[in-house]
């Protein structure tokens, strides 16, 4: 009985090991290698070259494995990548076997270099030993299934060999983000700096920039050397800086969204002559408010026509579609068409406002007895509606509850009649029959 418990609980030991080892398998990454063709000159782009490439990935360089390149791969375009922290081995970068959908990903050639910007300049003051740089650089961009990461790695491997090791990474998890106008948001970015490297124990910069539509400004730059932010002219922009310097969050956070703020925003990372940056879209996403006007509508009577307006403001982006719906009194909805729309408008705050305006002739359209009058408003960020009611007075197919209502109505003023007519005859009586008596 004790052999079986130990058989046992070796079994259930085991078992928890080969999940934890599935679960925490590093992917094998089909890559492109670009670099630029020699030669070209005469001040024009360099033109470039892709070639396919592979990249084995394992958290642990003593746990390699023999694996066979595909023939159609050149074998000086295999790579053995270390990546200690685990950051390239996210299940979005090892999509199952036979998955049709890959990740993305691209090596570059890389050159350390200083850098001229005054948040990072202080991190190359000391003079570090020319042996650990003269090695083989590369720049590798990957994005996992479905935006849920993307990732900038720079790698160092000894002078022609195929053994790399991941010296700088820097992540997102948040590729698109989508926010309400006023919202706090926060925009991740993390990285990771190998401590084996002496080039991560010379601290840090962190820059944030944003790029929309050729405009480019500086939103926060941090020295993490000397503790220092840089000048800047956005407002409500910061970052956690325990969690920087603790836990690598360079995650850049917006206390208040505003229009403006829909764009790419790059993340950068510095070490001394070293440099990785990812990027992310935010989009400020407010739907709008409507207004009806006139409301409540005025009563309406056959073969008249009535100008109703719809104003959508408010809203952000630009896209939306205004439409018009009638509910009659039997409860069928039919739509109206979109009327006549006119231009955006921007208000202060970079919100859009746009007006549809319906004219409604009762004498073309059967719109009954009334009925329920709605103006429609699709937006990304949802759709809105506003109803007023409509009535139609006068028309002449009366319904069977105005036809109780008129006979009510007829009762009424038959009954008025009959009691002003009966007080008048009463008091003809009283008169005629003093006037008997008198004459008596």
């Amino acid at each position: 009985m004790t052999n079986f418990s130990t058989i046992y609980r070796l079994s259930v030991v085991a078992v928890i090991c080969l999940i934890q080892a599935c679960s925490s398998s590093c992917p094998v990454l089909e890559c492109w290698f670009v670099q630029e063709k020699a030669g070209r000159g005469g001040g024009l782009t360099a033109a470039t070259s892709q070639e396919k490439s592979l990249l084995f990935v394992r958290t642990d360089a003593d746990s390699a494995e023999t694996q066979k390149a595909p023939s159609d791969i050149n074998p000086d375009r295999v790579y053995f990548l270390t990546d200690t922290a685990g950051t390239l081995c996210h299940p979005s970068l090892n999509p199952p076997e036979g998955s049709v959908t890959k990740p993305l990903c691209e090596i570059n050639p890389f050159l350390p270099h200083l850098s001229t910007l005054k948040w990072v300049a202080p991190l190359t003051d000391s003079a570090l030993s020319p042996i650990y740089l003269q090695a083989d650089w590369f720049s590798t961009a990957l994005q996992g299934l479905n935006e849920q990461l993307t990732v900038s790695s720079i790698t160092r491997a000894p002078t022609a060999t195929k053994e790399h090791h991941v010296i700088l990474s820097v992540t997102s998890k948040t590729v698109s983000v989508q926010a309400r106008l006023g919202e706090p948001v926060m925009l991740d970015c993390g990285f990771w700096a190998d401590p084996s490297s002496p080039l991560s124990g010379s601290g840090f910069a962190v820059e944030w920039r944003y790029q929309f539509r050729g405009d480019g400004r500086l939103v926060l730059a941090y020295d993490g050397k000397s503790d220092r932010l840089a000048d800047t002219q956005e407002e409500g922009a910061t970052l956690d800086f325990e969690g920087l310097h603790e836990k690598g969050n360079a995650s850049l956070i917006l206390q208040k969204a505003k229009v403006r703020h829909s764009g790419m925003y790059i993340c950068t990372v510095y070490l001394p002559y070293i440099v990785a940056q990812v990027t992310m879209e935010l989009e400020i996403v407010e739907p709008p408010s409507l207004s009806l006007h006139p409301s409540p509508l005025p009563l309406v009577v056959p073969g008249q026509t009535l100008t109703i307006q719809c104003e959508a403001s408010g809203f952000a982006p630009l896209s939306l579609e205004l439409g018009w719906e009638f509910k009659g009194a039997d409860g069928k909805s039919r739509p109206l068409g979109s009327g006549s729309i006119s231009g955006h408008r921007q208000a202060w705050d970079g919100t859009y406002s746009q007006t549809t305006r319906l004219e409604l002739d009762t004498t073309t359209l059967d719109l009954g007895r009334g009925g329920e009058l709605t103006c429609v408003a699709v937006h990304p960020g949802g759709t809105r509606q506003a109803s007023v009611t409509l009535n139609i007075i006068g028309f002449s197919a009366p319904s069977i509850e105005d036809s109780m209502a008129m006979v009510g109505v007829a009762l009424v003023l038959y009954g008025l009649i009959k009691f002003v007519s009966w007080t008048f005859s009463s008091s003809g009586s009283d008169e005629a029959d003093k006037q008997n008596k008198k004459d008596k």
